[in-house]
């Protein structure tokens, strides 16, 4: 038999190596990659619908709080410049795009390098291109400058001639391209797809790096700031940041002590909390988990500076509306809106806090702390 009758009319082409799939030792699987499908909701859109009706949040996705109440009380319309301070996952950015078109922008701020470039590509693929969506990496503290670089952006893709016969600096630009919003929208506090992430070290789901940072190229993680925070500071740490009761006795077991992961620190604050019961105690990790990760990514101050700037960054009429999920966040926006009521700098602020319905909460159970407050600038 000749060679010609043994080979196939693809034999010149190279076999696709054959690839097995993915194995892992045990029974179960135990790495956060292996063990949830609905990361890869393509393949497993059955696991996701599963966990959706079950009232949870698919691992590695975020689903938008209070997204109706956001849209009426924002009202973006056709033509406007929205300034959403944490993309996140965008989900309530994709929807109020869908509403200021034809001719609208959105201009999309969160600090998290890990994440941006996700929901970046993820909105591309929803049709959203440069034209109207603009991602900036910066943490809402820095939307004054955010807004300067995007209508420098603008300026530029505008008027290129201009700019190559133009004597004018950089700065000079940027300064008479400056935007105001007509819309900005503040989800605060830390999404899903950190806090399912074991790498970050948002919690104890599953064990991981003590760390918290919203952008881990930056500052340091909670590790670090345990290890060098005294009992004394760490006192008035978490009752600020968490409303935490036990504040003395937990502080005086965990200040100065090396942490490498966040299971290793929960066991550390259940074996200081022996009185407590299963529930109480699972409040108590999760309150010190919140307590550091606000320490450690300088929260308060950020909303601090954005609340002073917010005025100078929205339009006449303009609308801001904020998303908070602690009382700390709350009092802060509640006072900040209230002065800006008296000094005449809003027209019109919410009168009370509005809250997740009992239907949202029940679906979404991640929702229930969030309390929604808005602000109208004068005219």
């Amino acid at each position: 038999m000749s060679d010609d009758t043994l080979s196939s009319p693809d034999s010149s082409q190279p076999a696709t190596p054959h690839r097995r799939r993915v194995r892992y030792s045990g029974k179960n699987p135990r790495r956060f990659e292996e063990k949830y499908k609905e990361r890869d909701p393509q393949r497993y859109a059955d696991t996701v619908a599963k966990v959706l009706a079950s009232g949870k949040t698919p691992a590695g996705t975020h689903r938008p709080i209070m997204l109706a109440e956001i849209l009426a009380t924002l009202a973006p319309k056709p033509g406007e410049l929205v300034v959403d301070c944490t993309l996140g996952y965008g989900g309530h950015a994709q929807e109020i795009l869908k509403k200021i078109q034809p001719g609208g922008r959105l201009l999309g701020l969160d600090a998290d390098p890990v994440e941006l470039p996700k929901t970046e590509a993820r909105l591309r693929a929803a049709g959203f291109g440069p034209e109207i969506l603009t991602a900036i990496r910066s943490n809402f503290a820095g939307l004054p400058s955010a807004l300067a670089e995007f209508g420098a952006r603008l300026w530029s893709q505008t008027q290129p001639q201009q700019l190559e016969n133009d004597e004018r600096t950089a700065a000079d630009a940027s300064h008479t391209a400056v935007r105001r919003a007509d819309c900005i929208l503040a989800d605060l506090g830390v999404s899903s797809m950190q806090i399912d992430d074991p790498a970050r070290g948002f919690s104890v789901k599953t064990d991981g790096p003590l760390d918290m940072r919203m952008n881990p190229q930056r500052g340091f993680p909670a590790s670090a700031l345990l290890e060098k925070t005294s009992a004394a500071a760490l006192a008035k740490l978490f009752p600020e940041n968490a409303d935490e009761p036990r504040a003395n006795e937990l502080a005086a077991a965990l200040a100065g002590k090396k942490f490498a992961t966040t299971k290793s620190l929960a066991a550390a604050i259940r074996t200081a909390s022996p009185r407590l019961g299963k529930d109480e105690l699972d409040l108590t990790v999760r309150r010190v988990f919140q307590a550091l990760r606000i320490a450690v990514n300088d929260e308060f101050s950020a909303l601090d500076m954005l609340l002073r700037h917010l005025p100078a960054c929205l339009n006449p009429g303009g609308r801001v509306a904020i998303l908070t999920f602690h009382s700390g966040e709350d009092r802060r926006v509640k006072k900040s809106f209230a002065a800006g009521l008296r000094d005449g700098l809003y027209a019109a602020i919410a009168d009370e806090v509005i809250r997740p319905t009992p239907e949202e909460r029940h679906d979404n159970p991640r929702s229930s702390p969030a309390k929604l407050r808005w602000a109208r600038k004068s005219g």
